[in-house]
């Protein structure tokens, strides 16, 4: 079928609406031909319209066709060279994802068609494909851009305010017996008044949402009757994941998505996106051809220099897009900037960052990544924070990003693991970590809230699990449990998985407080793992990646309603006191304030630290004075503020321990407010200075002094 057809414009790129018509453009450097193809429905197998780009402007391709409109199903066919050896796999049988679709139709239909090569080929991918892949593959779905939005914008929350909760769209809401059964596991889900109401009452400020760029589910897991339930495996990086969307209609996942962060940012709750610009789901050169490898592989990927076939991998998924390629950049660029404009975003934790940080093979924090980043005047003023490492040499890089980027700190999770388990550590680094990493970050000109807290994250045992299992239990995953991390920092208390020992259930029970109240205590951004403050378990699983079913799914009519209350009053007093989320650095020395430092640490016997004391080999405990007038800081109306004076103890030892509370000069009259023993957060008892209490084993006991502000 012949439509009429004109040049339209290179600029933006992907397909636009304009109300007239749709602009179709596309960067494709080495390609000889590209043509869009277009659909009537989901399910057809061929196109009903072929229209070849004539116009070629900047490497770009582009045309503008009338009369088409939201709703409207393409893909591309892209013509080249077939050349693996030589990095070039077009292959124009194969239908393309438009790296700029705005939304994707529905899942793909894995079959042999959707690979270059001829599958089963002795010649592997250096053989041809002549078969049509349209049958199969997603269709990309033209937007309509119009939203009301009643003049939201982003709330951009200071980190010190801020409480991240990371947390997964479809296993929040899946099991929830009070959200209608046809908007769970959606983004109309997280949008519910219940959801809502909950992360209110629970004090988190933003919610950090697992990938919802469009991905795929690998052929070999659902195959095996599995699937890419996390959604790391990302194809389309400005469009939402269409199995979120409620609607069913096309498009729809769109505005069911905005809609959200309209509901939530009403609320006051930041929403921040896990992002995946590392990769891509098409895999190394046994990967299918659907998007990027068809449009113009070298253009798009890191490949080995001698030999173009491979691609260097540093993320573990068989391909590295080239962030040094300015295509890649722009690509990158301009989703990030769609993401916060145009669905109005407050930032992004980049998954495997170091990745994007490599100039050619090592990690350079000055890549033009960075660079890029930092000038632009959009992506530059919302939150930015980097899973600091990959799977390359030299990929682990916890405190090396620039200034303006929070970090996951994995240091501070496996420092504060290994302290509650008791394992050999010294407590001048976990007083380090407490104090917001100061060795990894000040040096930097970077503040205590470049470190981004946290004791569990999505991969890994949740915190029901880090305190009941000492191994990983991934037999359902399907690979003989040798996939996960084996060195989980984790100890069971004395029995593996459940028990019906009540001695060991009470020590579960207050590790998990000693976790959290040590989180929340921390200088630094807390960001807690859901479902983690009502015990959800994921019995042992430490890398449910392909579990979309009840191992994953929050089980909201099991949860630890105790354990719940707890975090949600913890929460609630770290951010009554700023003395716990301070912006500047703790100096350790006298400030004027009273003539006392703004900090000082303790041994048992009420003495300050000694050399001796903080270098010993298996230490257990320590008590640490805050002083809350000396927190040099402002309000951003510019009022001074103060706090009152507290008094930490951390006992790790396994039996209680005597400690004595200091001299009067740090206060005379001392009130418990915080014992993860007793399960108590509130007005306990009194104590004046010079007075010894008695710690249990493996606590955290918080005493409070007043101070006339």
């Amino acid at each position: 079928m012949d439509l009429k057809n004109y040049p339209g414009d290179a600029f933006p790129l992907g397909a636009t609406w304009t109300g007239k018509g749709v602009n179709f453009a596309v960067y494709a450097l080495n390609a000889s031909k590209v043509e869009v193809c277009l659909f009537k429905t989901v399910k057809d197998e061929m196109e009903y319209a072929k229209i070849t780009m004539q116009e070629r402007t900047h490497e770009i391709w582009h045309t503008f066709i009338p009369d088409i409109g939201p709703g409207q199903l393409y893909g591309f066919r892209v013509h080249g060279a077939y050349d693996p050896a030589n990095g070039q796999r077009f292959n124009p049988n194969k239908l393309l994802i438009d790296p700029y679709a705005k939304a994707i139709a529905g899942p793909i239909e894995w079959h042999d068609s959707l690979f270059g090569y001829e599958v089963g080929s002795r010649d592997e991918d250096l053989s041809f494909s002549e078969t049509d892949s349209a049958p199969y593959l997603p269709k990309c779905v033209v937007v309509d851009p119009n939203f009301d939005w009643e003049g939201d914008t982003q709330l951009k929350l200071p980190y010190t305010e801020t409480i991240i909760y990371e947390t997964h769209v479809r296993g929040f809401t899946m099991l929830h017996p009070e959200i209608p059964e046809n908007i769970r596991g959606t983004y109309a889900g997280i949008s519910h008044p219940v959801t809502i109401q909950y992360l209110k009452d629970l004090g988190i400020t933003t919610i950090e949402l697992m990938p919802v760029h469009h991905f795929l589910a690998d052929r070999h897991l659902k195959e095996n009757g599995l699937t890419n339930y996390w959604g790391y495996n990302t194809i389309g990086f400005f469009a939402p994941e269409v199995k979120y969307s409620s609607s069913g209609v096309l498009g729809e996942q769109v505005s069911e998505f905005k809609q959200m962060v309209k509901d939530l940012h009403k609320a006051g709750i930041e929403v921040i996106l896990d992002v995946v610009y590392n990769h891509t789901a098409e895999g190394n050169q046994m990967g299918p051809t659907i998007s990027f490898k068809g449009v113009d592989n070298e253009a798009y990927y890191r490949l080995v220099d001698d030999n173009k076939r491979f691609y260097m991998d540093y993320t573990g998924t068989g391909n590295t897009l080239n962030a040094n390629l300015p295509s890649v950049l722009r690509l990158i660029m301009d989703s990030l900037r769609y993401w916060i404009t145009e669905m109005h975003v407050d930032g992004f934790r980049f998954d495997l960052a170091a990745t994007l940080a490599r100039e050619l093979h090592e990690v350079n924090r000055l890549s033009a990544f960075f660079d890029i980043i930092h000038q632009d005047p959009v992506i530059s003023q919302v939150k930015l924070i980097a899973e600091p490492w990959d799977i390359g040499e030299g990929g682990y890089q916890v405190g090396k990003f620039p200034p303006g980027w929070g970090e996951w700190n994995g240091k501070y999770r496996d420092c504060v693991r290994d302290y509650w388990r008791g394992a050999d550590s010294t407590l001048a680094e976990f007083a380090s970590r407490f104090t917001g990493s100061s060795d990894l970050y000040r040096d930097e000109l970077r503040r205590p809230t470049a470190s981004v807290n946290f004791i569990t994250a999505h991969d890994g045992f949740t915190l029901n699990d880090l305190v009941s299992y000492n191994e990983k239990h991934n037999d359902a995953n399907g690979e003989g449990n040798n996939d996960g991390e084996s060195h989980n920092r984790s100890w069971n208390c004395g029995a593996e998985g459940p028990t019906d020992d009540d001695a060991i259930n009470e020590l579960r029970e207050r590790q998990k407080r000693n976790f959290l109240t040590t989180l929340f205590l921390s200088q630094g951004v807390p960001m807690l793992v859901s479902g983690d403050e009502i015990s959800r378990t994921q019995q042992g699983n430490n890398n449910a990646y392909c579990q979309d079913n009840e191992i994953s799914w929050t089980n909201w009519e099991q949860a630890d309603k105790e354990l719940l209350e707890f975090t949600r009053k913890l929460i609630e007093f770290r951010q009554k006191h700023p003395a716990f989320r301070r912006r500047r650095w703790f100096r350790g020395t006298a400030v004027k304030e009273g003539g006392l430092e703004d900090i000082a640490w303790f041994n048992t016997y009420g003495a300050q630290m000694s050399d001796e004391d903080w270098n010993s080999g298996y230490a257990k405990s320590l008590a640490v004075f805050m002083n809350g007038k000396a927190l040099r800081s402002r309000y951003r109306d510019g009022v001074p503020i103060i706090d009152d004076n507290f008094y930490i103890i951390f006992n790790a030892h396994h039996e209680p321990l005597d400690y004595t509370l200091p001299p009067d000069d740090y206060g005379k009259d001392w009130q418990l407010v915080l014992d993860t023993c007793d399960n108590f957060i509130g007005q306990g008892d009194k104590y004046t200075a010079g007075d010894t209490i008695k710690v249990d084993g493996r606590s955290v006991v918080v005493l409070h002094h007043p101070v006339m502000h």
